[in-house]
């Protein structure tokens, strides 16, 4: 049985991460990167799936963790009967090979410990062959796949499993380092624990030392851009949306997606909390991602890629995992990589044009992508889509796609504008114009006074609480009050904001959804634009107060039963935080005033 979501601390590279468990066991690595097959998955299935575990042998008392510092240095710290020891798990730099290294230092008395290590390869079902090498390492291969434990502890085999049972006195220190290498190359070399920690402590240090936002809940903030940092793959600058897959929406239910990937619909979110964060270079370079997987014909434009900007990301179900408190299917791929999703064109053109108004120094061909663009977009504005939140199903023309569609043109617009970029700028504004007279008519419900999930529809959605941060309307424009005032009626549960309006019907049987995190964010981001920033507070807030121990956050939060649900951690929550404390604080560019205006 997997621990609870929120139980789990991160560790990463980089370009893969880890979840830690609060009881000493790592249950999810994909390695060597985040879409990698994963070598640890009892996260999704048993311990017999892969993990590797570090804990007490005797009863635990207490415990308790927290980061070092600034950094993704994770210190648990057990409490027993006989004394108390601190593990210490990291993953350094990437030199060479890629490493995690587990430190049991003893803080008093003696404490006596069991290391289990399951390595079981594709997702849990492939078993390695294990042999110890020249230097005393603990050499597992299987296919293309190696690693290589390195301990001074004495290992043995039990089960298809590697155990070993020590003891670690006070001001005694005990690592492990397993290294992950290709198995066609030499075996990794080994690295110094010491050393490691201290270049890992220094890296994360520095990289933290560069932030400049200075309002309050700072803490949270910090820890939130180190999660977005630990899931950029850094060689190509692409950011993840999580780094594990089919975390359930609904605890027990079917919509279990994989979200290592990235998402183009993220994109200006993202760079807004970068740039206005100090984090110029991670906004360059994922805007340079952007430019690049974006490049070729715009019908053929995606909603998401791989890290490597992979265009094929097909679905397939590891029928022998069990899932995550038996949600099931576990699947790999996501088929939504080929919906028509015609929010992630305004996305792209805005994330472009913040990124000048930031003065970024872009690609000379960005200015010439974005036209190809638009005028792809000028031909299939006007037609149904999956929708932002990627139904499987026919069409609809969701209104929230409409606005997006709306801030392509604006955008591009603005950017010839103030740019001097050359455009057909009178029929960009045609079609702006059109568009927007056009959502205004059909996608407002005068009997709800509200905007509506998609034209004729009687139901909300919580993507159109966008409306106002991306300037299609005011947020005091009556209509939009009207919204807040639809969506503070009927898709609030317990304070938190709801993607789905509950009052739609479908055939759908499954169980409750939990709250969107993001979404109850947005609206916070509307609530300061409309002026309301006692309300605005009150539900960041209420967001930030569900984050775990360690300030991490997934995707949803079921307030029946005071669980995080989904994906974990989720980079569009950790992005809405930062962007709504940017909206709370002093700063001088607030995010949403930046969408807006």
């Amino acid at each position: 049985m997997p621990s609870r979501i929120e139980d789990y601390g991160l560790i990463g590279d980089c370009e893969t991460a880890a979840l830690v468990g609060c009881d000493g066991s790592i249950d999810w690595l994909c390695w060597p990167a985040f879409d990698s097959d994963a070598c640890f998955a009892s996260l999704l299935g048993t311990d017999k799936h892969g993990r590797w575990l570090i804990a007490p042998a005797d009863e635990v008392i207490d415990t308790s963790r927290r980061y070092r510092g600034d950094t993704l240095i994770l210190e648990t710290r057990f409490e027993t009967r006989t004394g108390v020891i601190e593990l210490i798990d990291f993953m350094p730099p990437r030199g060479h090979a890629s490493d995690i290294v587990r430190l049991v230092r003893g803080v008093s008395g003696r404490v006596k410990l069991r290391m289990e290590l399951v390595i079981r390869f594709g997702f849990g079902i492939d078993i390695p062959w294990v042999k110890k090498t020249e230097d005393g390492g603990l050499l597992a291969i299987c296919g293309g796949d190696m690693t290589v434990l390195r301990t001074p502890i004495e290992t043995r085999g039990e089960d298809l499993t590697t155990v070993a049972d020590f003891e670690v006195g006070e001001g005694e220190t005990v690592p492990f380092v397993l290294t992950y290498g290709p198995s066609h190359l030499p075996i990794p070399e080994s690295i110094d624990p010491a050393q490691a920690l201290q270049d890992t402590e220094q890296f994360w240090t520095e990289w933290s030392g560069r932030c400049t936002y200075d309002g309050d809940c700072r803490d949270l903030v910090m820890r939130s851009l180190i999660t977005l940092k630990a899931l950029t793959y850094l060689p190509t600058g692409g950011i993840i949306a999580a780094p594990t897959t089919s975390l359930p929406e609904k605890l027990g239910g079917a919509r279990n997606w994989d979200y290592r990937f990235c998402w183009l619909r993220d994109a200006t979110f993202t760079l807004l909390a970068l740039m206005n964060s100090g984090y110029t270079e991670e906004a360059l370079c994922w805007h340079n991602w952007l430019l690049r997987v974006a490049a070729g014909a715009p019908a053929h434009m995606q909603i998401m890629y791989g890290i490597m900007g992979q265009r094929r990301l097909l679905e397939w179900e590891a029928d022998w995992l069990p899932g995550y408190e038996g949600a099931r299917p576990v699947r790999v791929g996501n088929a939504a990589h080929a919906q028509l999703q015609l929010d992630v064109y305004g996305e792209l053109i805005d994330a472009f044009h913040q990124a000048r108004m930031a003065k970024l120094q872009l690609d000379e061909g960005s200015w010439d992508l974005e036209c190809v663009v638009l005028d792809h977009l000028a031909e299939i504005w006007d037609q149904p889509d999956s929708g932002i939140w990627e139904r499987r199903g026919a069409g609809q023309h969701y209104v929230s796609s409409k606005v997006m569609t709306w801030v392509a043109f604006d955008r591009g617009i603005k950017s010839a504008e103030t740019f001097g970029c050359k455009a057909p700028l009178d029929q960009w504004r045609r079609l702006r114009d059109t568009i927007h007279h056009e959502v205004c008519e059909k996608g407002f419900n005068r009997a709800q006074n509200a905007f509506v999930q998609s034209y004729g529809s009687q139901v909300l959605d919580a993507s159109i609480l966008m409306l106002p941060s991306v300037g299609f309307l005011s947020a005091t424009d009556p209509r939009v009050l009207g919204t807040l005032a639809a969506i503070e009626k009927y898709m609030m549960r317990d304070g938190f904001v709801l993607r789905h309006d509950p009052r739609e019907v479908t055939d759908e049987k499954q169980p409750i959804e939990g709250a969107f995190l993001a979404c109850s964010l947005w609206l916070a981001d509307a609530y300061v634009l409309a002026g309301e920033i006692g309300k605005a507070q009150a539900l960041f807030d209420r967001v930030v107060g569900v984050a775990n121990d360690l300030g991490l956050l997934a995707e949803e939060f079921d307030s029946g039963v005071g669980r995080q649900t989904g994906n974990f951690p989720q980079a569009l929550t950790h992005i809405a935080l930062i962007n709504t404390a940017h909206n709370l604080s002093d700063a001088k560019k607030k995010p949403a005033m930046q969408r807006s205006t």
